[in-house]
């Protein structure tokens, strides 16, 4: 969220990673040894693999409403026109789901844009490609945090919508007391995808309220005795692992509003009544946000780097093995 007193910033540039499209390569299936491709050209069920050694490339994005090709970008040319011409969905051996941009330049030449990240040899097996991406844009590419309506506790015990947080507000953290924001940032997306936020439901893990944060955001989990669920009692688990279908749903269609909150460390903080993370800033993080919010935030707070709570992360095959339900508050 920017301050009001500045003037507002518009249309800037941001880089994105991309792979060249035949890197990611059928290894098993109806189109063996085929490169990415056009919807209509692939075959779910196909299994795919990134090329080992390969190297993503930076894709930068000029400003403005039309998506074109920035100055400094390691591919095309400045000014060139790229167009999202399908968008891939794969799943991985444990579960996790892979949405896979792909982008059309001007030249014909084309690229994949991962949403989430992908490494060589782990097989990414194609469950459905579509021609229409959904209208998504490049410049969107970013996933923070909260949605609107979030409510937060605050230092003195009280609640405030995420979006009336400002600068030096103190709101209340697990560890560290009452601590004043640095940062609070906003990004509007389509929510699609790998961007489709996360709804819990008020009640389910003791939240007070529905709380609905993006797919990677994670929430604090504090089980001890039997019931610990990784090697220590304080665990913390991706919102998008906690789905399934029926306590935990994901909600796809429209826009949502993403706010994250930045602090001197990275904090647990507490949203609809339960502990969950504020935003970790590192330049893995970063690298994954829009330009103009990165460039705040180094400007602002210059060398800010956290280190990751040290709470455990749970992933996809724990949660299968304990059960997702034993983390769900039983309903009268």
């Amino acid at each position: 969220m920017t301050d009001p007193d500045r003037p507002a910033k518009t249309n800037p540039s941001q880089s994105v990673q991309v792979f060249d499209a035949d890197l990611i390569w059928v290894t098993s299936g109806a189109n063996q040894g085929d490169g990415l491709d056009l919807a209509a050209l692939c075959e779910p069920g196909d299994i795919y693999q990134l090329e080992r050694g390969a190297e993503p490339r930076r894709l930068v994005l000029a400003g403005g409403a039309e998506q074109r090709i920035g100055a400094g970008s390691e591919i095309g040319r400045p000014g060139e026109a790229i167009t999202l011409v399908a968008r891939h969905m794969m799943m991985t051996p444990e579960g996790d789901t892979v949405d896979i941009l792909l982008i059309r330049a001007e030249s014909g030449a084309m690229f994949a844009l991962p949403l989430s990240p992908i490494a060589p040899r782990i097989d990414y097996t194609l469950l459905e490609a579509q021609e229409d991406p959904g209208e998504v844009r490049l410049a969107d590419l970013v996933c923070v945090a909260f949605t609107t309506g979030t409510m937060i506790t605050m230092a003195g015990g009280a609640q405030a919508p995420i979006e009336t947080l400002r600068p030096g507000d103190r709101v209340l953290t697990r560890d560290s007391g009452p601590q004043p924001l640095r940062l609070v940032t906003r990004a509007t997306m389509r929510a699609l995808g790998s961007f489709a936020p996360v709804v819990i439901p008020a009640g389910t893990l003791g939240n007070e309220g529905d709380l609905v944060v993006s797919p990677h955001h994670r929430i604090f989990l504090y089980r001890r005795g039997e019931k610990r669920l990784g090697d220590t009692s304080e665990v913390l688990v991706q919102a998008k692992h906690l789905v399934d279908g029926e306590h935990v749903w994901r909600r796809e269609g429209g826009y949502v509003d993403y706010y994250a909150l930045v602090f001197d460390r990275h904090e647990i903080v507490y949203a609809e009544g339960i502990p969950v993370e504020s935003l970790q800033v590192s330049e893995a993080t970063l690298s994954l946000m829009p330009e103009e919010l990165t460039a705040e935030i180094r400007a602002r707070l210059p060398g800010l780097s956290h280190k990751p709570h040290f709470g455990t992360e749970a992933g996809r095959e724990l949660l299968e093995r304990v059960g997702r339900d034993t983390l769900f508050k039983k309903k009268d």
